[in-house]
């Protein structure tokens, strides 16, 4: 039985089209575009961001796919190169193989039946979670910590000690938060916890500055989403009330609204993660997150 506070799971939805990278994702699907990484490997953006999960000491991992994609994650993950690829293998890439088997053996596909949103993505994992608390990391984002500690690490060292759900938070200017979730609340003593009071998807610019600015911070800056969150398994029963009842945001099931009455009954923290999310799902963003993040 895994203890009340203890997070060994993670689920990543990675069951989108990929429209905004078109056409590149009608010939691969975007979690497998190519990224170099911090240790200089060429690998595929899932793959970082399944190696994020177990640097927060993550044991079992969910990726959610289309079905029609499942055997692509499985080949990868799952499957041995080829004996012709292996003989053309230097040594060390002959162990990095074995490690992506031994990473494989932690990671269950699920299938998400038809594209209903992120929050419909995030159900298909319920029976999969069995009633844990769980890591969502987002299928198109990538991290970088501005500590020694990873950012999926630390939301999992603050669920340790708050004991309830924790949503990553970061910095935006009003430019933009009108394509993020934003987040309202009120700072605790050391201004990285939020008790949060509102979680709202895309506000207006004006609603955000009435409802959502939090006190103490410039005018023109508000807390977005960071894309990292430890989840309460609570938040199933609003999202299967939302779907049950057909309440969409913009056509679809989203996990936003759900996360606003998950805070709203039970509580959740804002944390504000010392690190940079990196957007890989719009081709600037793609582009920039491939300067960058091998900095």
């Amino acid at each position: 039985m895994v203890s009340a506070n203890k997070v060994t799971k993670a689920v990543i939805p990675a069951a989108g089209f990929g429209t905004r990278m078109y056409p590149i994702t009608k010939a691969i699907k975007k979690e497998f575009l190519p990224i170099v990484d911090r240790d200089g490997r060429a690998k595929p953006i899932i793959l970082a961001i399944v190696e994020e999960a177990i640097s927060a000491g993550i044991e079992e991992i969910a990726i959610i796919t289309q079905e029609s994609d499942r055997d692509l994650f499985l080949d990868f993950f799952q499957s041995q190169p080829s004996p012709e690829l292996w003989q053309k293998l230097s040594s060390e890439n002959r162990e990095y193989s074995q490690y992506l088997q031994k990473l494989g053996d932690r990671i269950t596909i699920l299938t998400q039946s038809k594209p209903e949103g992120f929050g419909h993505a995030v159900f298909c994992a319920k029976d999969w979670v069995n009633n844990e608390p769980f890591l969502l990391l987002l299928g198109d984002h990538v991290y970088i910590s501005e500590t020694e500690v990873s950012c999926s690490r630390q939301l999992v060292d603050v669920y340790k000690r708050v004991n309830k759900s924790v949503v990553g938070i970061t910095i935006m200017s009003d430019e933009i938060i009108q394509k993020a979730g934003c987040i309202g609340g009120t700072w605790q003593e050391d201004k990285s916890l939020l008790n949060i009071t509102q979680i709202y998807e895309k506000p207006s610019l004006e609603y955000a500055r009435e409802h959502l600015h939090v006190a103490g911070m410039n005018e023109k800056e508000f807390l977005g989403i960071f894309g990292l969150y430890i989840l309460e398994p609570k938040i199933f029963d609003f999202l299967a009330s939302e779907i049950a009842n057909n309440e969409r945001f913009k056509g679809e099931f989203q996990l936003t609204t759900c996360l606003d009455k998950l805070q709203s009954e039970v509580g959740a923290i804002g944390y504000l993660v010392k690190g940079q999310p990196y957007d890989t799902g719009m081709p600037l963003f793609y582009r920039q997150t491939m300067i960058d993040f091998y900095n």
